[in-house]
């Protein structure tokens, strides 16, 4: 299984949303789950991960987790060629590196970084940012490109985004 998780924060706390589905080219998800959290933290420049990892984590209590699952987080997993960590290495490491966790980003982060890779999907040429933790991020790359969707932003994420303001 395939697990996305998204969290978009209001004024008083956070609504954190995950959709399960079966395959990288999946049109449906098999489960969507959701949680409303009290933020734990400000949000704190660089350190983003202080703010969503616990919202992550609670969810995941919700969760059955499996072998061979893959996690897929709103963000980056390796930030640059010095070993800095995103939200996505914290969850690997909490989650005792047991779980692929994939990082689909929207923005560019300005370091460089090796490990990242850009993504272009439908005819969009604006790229989704790639990094990964447990797998090799090239083999996951054609997995990205394929997933449902016309557009950069595969479907059922672009759905997950919208859930999460809901």
């Amino acid at each position: 299984m395939i697990y996305a998780f998204d969290t978009y924060y209001y004024e008083d706390h956070a609504n954190t949303v995950c959709i399960a589905f079966e395959d990288w080219t999946s049109e449906n998800e098999s489960d969507i789950f959701i949680e409303k959290t009290e933020i734990s933290s400000e949000y704190e420049s660089g350190a983003f991960y202080k703010r969503e990892l616990p919202c992550i984590l609670s969810l995941l209590k919700k969760i059955e987790l499996k072998e061979g699952d893959i996690i897929i987080v709103d963000g980056y997993v390796t930030l640059d060629n010095e070993g800095k960590t995103g939200l996505g290495g914290y969850l690997y490491e909490a989650l005792d590196q047991k779980y692929i966790i994939i990082g689909i980003a929207k923005n560019e982060f300005a370091s460089p970084d090796s490990q990242r890779r850009n993504v272009l999907r439908g005819q969009s040429k604006t790229p989704l940012f790639l990094t990964a933790k447990g797998t090799d991020v090239d083999g996951i790359l054609p997995k990205i490109e394929q997933m449902h969707g016309d557009f950069r932003i595969p479907a059922l994420l672009k759905k997950l985004d919208q859930l999460s303001r809901a």
